[in-house]
């Protein structure tokens, strides 16, 4: 029986990171306050089948997630730490799969190398900040694999292991759409190809696995489709294959430039990249001469990272949409240093690597310590934003995951001293450690003080981002119009719902949309159930000179424009993070 402290701790340290930043920041902007409303709206509806934000359909998106978010709010109420928590727990989860996968597939020591890699690396705790179902995905994924190499290298009952295969697909199609089959499908299509192994599929029940997929995942789709005339042209065509071709109306997205597409995996596998030339194959051996079952778990995971990578490598891409790579990848390297540290030239090159790892995190961590040091006669406010150097909200800067961190000015670390000094001490002195156990041959300890200083790393960041609220947030906006709040009153974005979404939230308010019928609300609009909440400039003079109280919501550097077309008095109720609520009533 294997020992089951290790991963008990590493499970209980990921559950720690993960559902301790659950509480704090706020709800950002964009996506994660949008998402948050929907799932709100599903319960407010009754409505498991229809997302609403705004009380407009919105109709784009899989289910899955919001059905966890909503059962979150069940439990826990309407708030932050409810919208965070299914995600962190689809994280600790997603750790125990690899742990598990990897146990199975190479042995213990790799095993847990590769959960420490996939619960510590900069790519799973950056993108788990906003409500987005790459983690869930990932898990689902994770599984269906799993369940599928057990049963394809298993006998007897264990070939049953290939209804798991069927029902993570069901499951990871209700949590991303079509992709969700894709990216199962697709790897074992190539692997049984590549390997001439396409008399497996006698023993993968495929009938009566395909009749499993469908009870799963048809409900939802055929209710969508039934109580929402164009859903399943909308949903499958616009939202999945003119996606895919970069056809899709509206046209709301960015694509990452292919070199930064490919370069910021080196950034996003940080700090465990290291072991990525280790994972390589050594030599090419003919796929169809393959008999060496780890070998044949090396080319299927190989296959199902570049399944996802040169996907959206060709399809319009976010830096998230391939999370799902983490996982393979992850096993892949706990394998890699797992069998390195058992060759004299593994063993150097890890120390090596080590040594040049500890280098960089010395010199990130003196840069850090010099700005906060340049920055100590600056008095600290509380508020970052005025700190910043914010662009334009529609700069290709902010196309970038880290976009905002090219806002900071030497400044801003007056207002970032704690977490720049806990980055500075986990970055210099966590892979200072790693060097010195691998030099002295504890290669465990090493791994361990690597995932600890990546622990303490998020946890800066996460201190961080709370500081950078005014400017991802519009949570201080929110509070500002309650403080002010009166029967009558309203609410008005100007432009899209995205902008300020975390103000809908925070208010729990109707919003009307001045030339909002755009984006994430463009279709929902064109149905006749859809609210009256769409302005034009006619719509909103003839509204700001009635009798209730206005509260106007806009980016500053759309307000000139604004202020031109209103030709109105306005009122500041308040500035901040470059954007600002007008008002057109006087405070007392």
């Amino acid at each position: 029986m294997h020992n089951r402290l290790p991963i008990a701790l590493l499970l209980a340290f990921t559950a720690i990171i993960f559902v301790s930043s659950c509480f704090q920041p706020s709800l950002l902007d964009d996506a994660d306050s949008t998402h948050a409303e929907a799932a709100k709206e599903m319960i407010e509806r009754n409505d498991w089948v229809t997302l609403h934000v705004n009380g407009v359909r919105y109709l784009e998106k899989a289910p899955m997630l919001y059905w966890l978010v909503a059962i979150s709010y069940r439990i826990f109420g309407v708030n932050q730490f409810a919208v965070r928590l299914p995600l962190a727990l689809a994280v600790v989860l997603l750790v125990w799969m690899i742990y598990v996968f990897g146990r199975w597939a190479y042995s213990e020591k790799a095993a847990l190398y590769a959960a420490a890699i996939s619960a510590s690396c900069v790519g799973v705790f950056l993108f788990t900040r906003f409500m987005i179902p790459e983690a869930l995905l990932t898990l689902l994924l994770t599984a269906g694999h799993y369940c599928f190499l057990r049963a394809f290298f298993g006998a007897g009952r264990e070939k049953n292991f290939y209804y798991g295969f069927y029902a993570a697909m069901a499951l990871a199609v209700l949590t991303k759409g079509l992709i969700g089959a894709v990216f199962l499908a697709g790897p074992v299509f190539w692997f049984l190809l590549l390997t001439r192994n396409f008399t497996e599929l006698k023993n993968m029940r495929v009938l009566t696995g395909t009749l499993l997929f469908f009870a799963i995942a048809t409900p939802w789709h055929l209710l969508a489709g039934y109580r929402n005339d164009r859903f399943l042209w909308f949903y499958f065509i616009n939202e999945h294959v003119r996606r895919f071709l970069g056809t899709r109306e509206p046209k709301d997205y960015n694509k990452v430039p292919f070199w930064s597409y490919w370069l910021l995996h080196l950034v996003w596998l940080f700090p465990w990249v290291i072991g990525l030339p280790l994972a390589l194959p050594k030599q090419f051996t003919p796929f169809w001469k393959m008999l060496d079952r780890r070998t044949m778990i090396n080319l299927y995971l190989l296959i199902q990272a570049f399944c996802i990578l040169i996907f959206f490598s060709i399809s319009t891409s976010q830096e998230y949409y391939t999370f799902p790579a983490y996982a393979p990848l992850a096993l892949l390297l706990g394998a890699a240093f797992h069998s390195a540290e058992e060759r004299a030239l593994g063993r150097k090159y890890l120390t090596i690597a080590s040594g040049v790892l500890a280098a960089i995190g010395i010199l990130i961590a003196a840069c850090l310590l010099t700005l906060v040091w340049k920055a100590r006669n600056v008095p600290v406010t509380g508020d970052l934003s005025r700190l910043l150097d914010v662009v334009a909200s529609d700069s290709d800067q902010y196309t970038l995951a880290l976009g905002h961190l090219f806002d900071l000015t030497t400044e801003a670390f007056a207002e970032l001293r704690g977490p720049a000094v806990g980055a500075a001490v986990a970055l210099s002195a966590g892979f200072f450690l790693a060097w010195f156990f691998r030099w002295r041959g504890q290669h465990g300890r090493s791994i361990a003080a690597m995932m600890v200083a990546m622990g303490v790393l998020f946890v800066s960041a996460n201190r961080a981002q709370i500081r950078f609220d005014p400017v991802l947030s519009s949570r201080g906006l929110a509070d500002e119009i309650q403080k002010r709040w009166a029967p009558g009153a309203r609410i008005v974005f100007n432009g899209e719902y995205e902008t300020g979404s975390s103000i809908a939230f925070y208010t729990d308010q109707e919003i009307l949309l001045l030339n909002g019928k755009v984006t994430g609300m463009a279709f929902g609009s064109t149905y006749p159930d859809a609210p009256p909440v769409f302005l034009d400039y006619e719509d909103m003079r003839r509204l700001w000179n009635g009798p209730n109280r206005i509260f106007l919501f806009t980016e500053n550097i759309k307000k000139d424009k604004l202020l031109r077309n209103l030709n109105a008095p306005t009122f500041v109720v308040a500035d901040k993070g470059g954007k600002s609520v007008l008002t057109n009533r006087p405070d007392g």
